[in-house]
């Protein structure tokens, strides 16, 4: 039962990370706000790998922006398999992903906390973390709920 629920968060989550990855593409198209390699940096001073320009971290910004929502589906699907279900569920899991981002950028000496940031710009996190939260959830809920029958 456990491995049903990892694999069924880690479907979820790379599911919610491609409807994430398509509204921000979506959202820079519109405003013109460029990449965020901020996943990069906050990976590599986890691995304690050395600094690199942007242009080449390609490779480690999508590993670490496909790697979290993965990993954090598996949360997700742990809640659903416990009876925590629903909008209202993927709303609280909305708040757990923006956390472990922050967390993790923050630790990492990488991020600057939420409050200090542009209210544009903190809209749009929020309104992306939402697009996954609510992707990822739906979509193991459903799973869950089938295997419950």
């Amino acid at each position: 039962m456990v491995w049903k629920t990892i694999g069924q968060g880690i479907l979820a989550g790379l599911a919610g990370v491609a409807a994430m990855t398509l509204a921000e593409k979506l959202e820079q198209l519109i405003t013109r706000r460029p990449n965020s390699y901020v996943p990069a940096h906050t990976l590599e001073r986890l691995l304690g790998l050395p600094h690199k320009p942007d242009r080449e971290r390609w490779g480690l910004n999508h590993a670490m922006h496909w790697g979290q929502g993965i990993a954090a589906g598996v949360i997700r699907a742990f809640m659903a398999s416990r009876g925590i279900r629903g909008p209202f569920s993927s709303f609280m899991f909305t708040g757990i992903r923006l956390s472990i981002d922050q967390t993790l950028e923050n630790a990492t000496g990488v991020g600057a906390p939420p409050w200090t940031w542009p209210r544009d710009e903190q809209i749009i996190d929020v309104l992306h973390k939402g697009v996954y939260a609510f992707t990822t959830g739906a979509i193991v809920d459903r799973l869950v709920e089938s295997q419950d029958r």
